[in-house]
């Protein structure tokens, strides 16, 4: 057992299998380990589209097999990449009326994604133009105000960030994340971090590990406890981003990530706080 429990814990970025590429866990072993560890939810991501039809079949699973002996939820989400039309409004409301929690603006379809990694941007989707969030990119903010559910940056840019959010903002969206801004795909620096957070009051999801290319990932931790110490806890959600096969189990690696918060003096309480607090907000769980 690790020094800090996951009792109740939350994550809000975690992929699995069926996906393109192969993860360590599929969704029902995602979900027991959950159950193992006493995890309050978790949100399963995929780049290729929606998984709330997904996360719906593992709470049914959870209720057959366990019969309502945990609290244990999975929740879903969508991506907007190129595979679902991009920004489409569309596909945005069909997935929050099947029980989508998230939306993220688009990852690997993102012309900032495309541009860091050398790629054609033939495909790619755009979410601004000209300074300003293209009119499609509006519709989809309404519907989650409307659904009142959680926007995601995804992987724009650091400039597309604060583009998004100030309009998210002026739309009177309140549950807004900044998709780690640590990965240098994104590559949003300590001082633009605290910035957004002044501003604006959005939250930032600081992960476990990040890619580096060639199968190989860099540890976050050090990065996030120096982001937390500058920014204050209340604006950071701690989030995995787990799955990877190169990477421990999530569970391990959530683990390994508040053993190491609290052996830096992270007091117990504000981990609490990343890990619970803030995203029962976010997907509007009561105490």
């Amino acid at each position: 057992m690790g020094k800090v429990s996951l009792q109740g814990v939350i994550d809000m970025h975690v992929h699995s299998n069926p996906d393109i590429r192969h993860r360590a866990y599929d969704d029902f072993q995602l979900m027991e380990a959950g159950i193992r560890v006493g995890a309050r939810a978790i949100v399963i991501k995929t780049h290729q589209g929606v998984t709330m039809d997904r996360a719906y079949l593992c709470n049914q699973h959870n209720k057959i097999v366990h019969g309502g002996s945990n609290d244990f939820t999975m929740f879903g989400s969508i991506t907007l990449n190129r595979v679902v039309g991009g920004i489409n409004p569309a596909a945005v409301e069909s997935a929050l009326k099947l029980g989508a929690k998230v939306v993220w603006l688009p990852t690997q379809s993102a012309v900032n994604h495309r541009l860091k990694n050398n790629a054609s941007l033939d495909g790619a989707v755009e979410v601004t133009r000209d300074g300003k969030v293209l009119p499609e990119v509006r519709d989809v903010f309404q519907l989650i105000k409307d659904y009142d559910v959680v926007l995601g940056t995804a992987h724009i840019s650091p400039e597309e960030c604060f583009i998004v959010v100030e309009e998210a903002r002026k739309m009177g969206l309140e549950k807004i994340v900044v998709t780690h801004p640590e990965w240098w795909i994104v590559g949003m620096t300590l001082e633009d971090q605290i910035r957004i957070t002044k501003d604006y009051n959005v939250y930032l999801e600081r992960c476990f590990a990040q890619p580096m290319g060639g199968g190989k990932y860099k540890s976050n931790l050090p990065s996030n406890l120096e982001t937390i110490q500058a920014v204050g806890y209340k604006n950071v959600m701690i989030s995995t981003d787990g799955g990877q096969v190169e990477n421990p189990n999530w569970e391990i690696a959530l683990g390994q990530y508040l053993d190491y918060l609290a052996d830096n003096g992270i007091p117990e309480e504000q981990i609490h706080y990343m890990t619970h607090t803030i995203q029962r907000r976010l997907l509007n769980l009561e105490d």
